[in-house]
């Protein structure tokens, strides 16, 4: 099991890239390795890397690859995020896309273009690099694709899954032999109308990435200590491997965080603690990555509050209570063994329709008949899998995964 924090520098939050400080970066470095964790994310600002279609900047990459090395001569691996896109509320879209120059950031040809190729440059300026440990093609950028996005650029699925093949092809081709994936917001898990699927997200990429945000509905539904919110972070993990199409798809928890006041900070440590107890128990993670490593500088203006407090650290890189919960469960990550195939033998039966789009997924949100269903199996300590309709009755798929019982919701 992998523990590691999503990176948020001290000084300037993302916007450090324009004032690039080699030694912020390992003060905070510094920090973060203190605690034991093994790995950060790491997120390059797409305009500020490509601010023109055909012109990427080789200072910026040239950073990027000075950060890398910083972060693996503290024993940290990097995993970095392209399309930035989207982070903490704000967009980050190069001008080439927008106003006079709108764009579909999915369906342009030389839009998807450029993508590609810059996907590539970072994937091969870090290719080799102690401690790389490959792409992420961008954070949550299905959140672009529609509502409620004030703007959004419509796709279809079959072009969304295009888009993704695209991307990772590109990663693949600047660092072969990488795990690259791509990550998405719940709506692709939840919202039967929004184009990224289940599907995308378990099938394309060498692994299924996670997000788990008790904001969507479950903390404030349920309560910030309510055996649902955590074991959202778990229900997430297990509704991904419904999908995949190998029994062993490994899982990263990506990104998971205490969001105040939907869990209030003196609910953050415990929330933790509930949260990473019930991931360990979900066969194949490959990791946990928290968000995030410190709180964003509050001189910043115009954040969501809950975007201000998330850090393990303050700040001024003091650890906060949830920092030490997080970086306890790192430094005696060998006490703590992964759970292995069949350690969930019940499975709950999912009907979703049709299994490629999902389109009746929303019984999978908070509040949702099935979200309720796992929840009442869960809460009182069982160990409960989820496998789709059609598979329920496939002896083989089900050996395969450890599940010797299937029941329906």
């Amino acid at each position: 099991m992998r523990f590691g924090v999503n990176y948020t520098p001290t000084r300037g939050w993302f916007h450090h890239w324009l004032d690039f400080d080699l030694d912020d970066i390992r003060a905070d470095l510094d920090s973060i390795a203190a605690l034991g964790l093994d790995h950060i994310r790491v997120f390059p600002l797409w305009p500020l890397f490509q601010p023109n279609r055909t012109l990427i900047r080789p200072r910026a990459v040239d950073q990027l690859v000075r950060l890398a090395d910083a972060a693996a001569e503290r024993g940290l691996d990097v995993a970095v995020d392209g399309l930035q896109g989207h982070l903490s509320s704000f967009d980050f879209i190069p001008s080439w896309t927008t106003t006079w120059h709108r764009r579909n950031i999915f369906t342009d040809p030389d839009v998807v273009d450029a993508q590609a190729a810059y996907l590539t440059t970072l994937a091969a300026a870090l290719a080799g690099r102690p401690g790389f440990l490959g792409m992420t093609v961008g954070n949550e950028i299905n959140q672009f694709s529609g509502r409620p996005h004030p703007d959004p650029d419509p796709v279809t699925p079959a072009q969304a899954g295009r888009w993704l093949r695209r991307m990772l092809a590109a990663c693949e081709a600047g660092a072969p032999g990488l795990p690259h994936v791509h990550a998405s917001y719940d709506a692709a898990w939840y919202d039967g109308t929004h184009p990224f699927t289940p599907a995308h997200s378990a099938r394309l990429g060498a692994m299924t990435t996670v997000h788990s945000w008790v904001f969507d509905g479950t903390a404030q539904r349920y309560g910030h200590d309510a055996p649902a919110t955590g074991l959202h972070a778990a229900y997430l993990v297990e509704l991904s491997k419904a999908w995949a199409d190998d029994p062993a798809r490994p899982v990263w928890l990506q990104e998971v965080g205490a969001p105040a006041p939907h869990v209030p900070p003196s609910g953050a440590a415990a929330f933790a603690e509930a949260t990473i107890e019930a991931v360990l128990d979900c066969p194949d993670v490959w990791g946990i990555t928290w968000w995030c490593s410190h709180d964003v500088d509050r001189g910043l203006a115009d954040f969501p509050e809950l975007e201000y407090g998330l850090g393990l650290l303050t700040n001024d890189r003091v650890v906060k209570p949830v920092g030490e919960v997080v970086g306890r469960y790192a430094r005696e990550r060998g006490r703590h063994p992964v759970a292995e195939a069949g350690a969930r033998r019940t499975a709950l039966v999912l009907d979703a329709g049709e299994p490629e789009e999902a389109p009746g997924r929303g019984v999978c949100a908070p509040g949702g008949a099935f979200f309720e269903a796992w929840m009442r199996g869960a809460s009182g300590g069982g160990r409960v899998g989820v496998v789709l309709a059609e598979r329920a009755g496939d002896a083989g798929y089900l050996a395969a995964r450890g599940i010797t019982e299937v029941v329906g919701p």
